[in-house]
């Protein structure tokens, strides 16, 4: 009669704790899983998947794959809309230094997926204030998320009048961002 009385307490306590430690069913793993049983009284084993008191856990005899776990986890929530597009990768790509004889120029663009989404000139000649006049009317029209690079998705932008020098060696190394990122 103790043996009885104390297995039903242990079993009380036992799934008293699995319930507290694991959630609430629907969650987790403890949905699945039967409630703990006492061992029967005159030495007979258990069937597979069940606990003893005092006894260690038994494997259990069916293998339950990680899917299963969070397809549960995923069936009490609202469902995922799936005509979403896959996330375009961003990535900025560099194109070679192209020397003129007023300096050098550089140029990196930034591809959203397949679309040029921002030019940034790196190097632009600086030597003089006339070349750093020009170097900005060539930065400002052709740079940025706004300038002409973005607008028309290539290298054929329009020359700068007075930096014909700086506005060729931007497409050209524009352009070779541009071959670099296909």
């Amino acid at each position: 009669m103790r043996r009885a009385l104390l297995a039903i307490t242990g079993l009380a306590a036992g799934t008293t704790a699995l319930v507290v430690l694991k959630g609430s069913p629907g969650v987790g793993q403890a949905a699945h899983e039967p409630p703990a049983v006492a061992a029967p009284s005159g030495g007979a084993t258990p069937p597979a998947g069940t606990a003893t008191l005092g006894a260690k856990p038994r494997a259990r005899a069916t293998t339950r794959t990680p899917s299963a776990r969070a397809t549960t986890a995923r069936s009490t929530s609202a469902p995922r809309a799936t005509t979403a597009a896959p996330r375009a990768t961003t990535r900025r790509v560099t194109g070679p230094v192209v020397e003129n004889e007023y300096g050098n120029v550089q140029v990196q663009i930034v591809v959203s997926g397949t679309r040029i989404v921002d030019a940034v000139a790196l190097e632009l000649p600086q030597e003089t204030a006339q070349s750093d006049r020009r170097s900005e009317q060539v930065d400002g029209r052709y740079s940025g998320p706004s300038g002409q690079v973005v607008q028309r998705q290539s290298a054929e932008v329009d020359t700068v009048s007075g930096a014909t020098a700086t506005s060729e060696s931007y497409r050209r190394s524009l352009q070779a961002a541009i071959d670099r990122a296909r």
